[in-house]
């Protein structure tokens, strides 16, 4: 089985927990995990499963923007977050790469986003717009899309990565078992 992971990521969280769930998917097949603006029409048809991340801005995907904003408070001196920016975060995201994807022939495909804890509908949750754009866009969403919680200091919070990798192997499997 062949699963891809794209994910964008702008202070290295999406990021962290694309490859954990890279990881975890590893045990069903081959697996590769790429940033979303380095993904071709190729890695996606090669994949029996794509798995897509992003971080929620503005209580949503992010948008040109929003990543610029996220630059700008990554830039910050004395930030009140000590933030950093990933090294992939420049370039366009998971938005833009699904208004070009295309048609992708009822490949199955799961969304997962990092967002700040709290409800949903105060925080918002990328992962619902990446859900409803890859069912526009002919995938088979095989599963409710997850999300992984930061802190308010923009940090993973503890444990979240672990239970990436085992929600990775989870999503591959049940996929890898049809």
């Amino acid at each position: 089985m062949h699963t891809l992971v794209l994910y964008e990521s702008m202070y290295g969280n999406t990021h962290a927990i694309a490859k954990a769930i890279g990881e975890g998917a590893h045990a069903h097949g081959e697996v590769t995990v790429i940033p979303a603006h380095d993904a071709t029409t190729d890695l996606v048809t090669w994949a029996d499963l794509v798995i897509v991340g992003g971080p929620t801005h503005a209580r949503g995907m992010s948008t040109e923007a929003s990543r610029r904003s996220a630059v700008a408070a990554a830039e910050q001196p004395d930030g009140w977050s000590e933030i950093e920016l990933d090294p992939h975060a420049e370039g366009p995201g998971v938005r833009e790469w699904l208004e070009g994807v295309g048609d992708a022939d009822d490949t199955p495909a799961i969304a997962f986003d990092t967002r700040v804890i709290g409800p949903s509908l105060l925080t918002g949750r990328a992962a619902s717009a990446l859900d409803k754009g890859l069912r526009a866009h002919g995938f088979r969403v095989d599963a409710k899309p997850e999300s992984f919680m930061i802190d308010t200091r923009q940090r993973l919070r503890f444990g979240e990565v672990d239970r990436a990798r085992k929600w990775g192997a989870r999503m591959a499997a049940s996929v890898g078992s049809r």
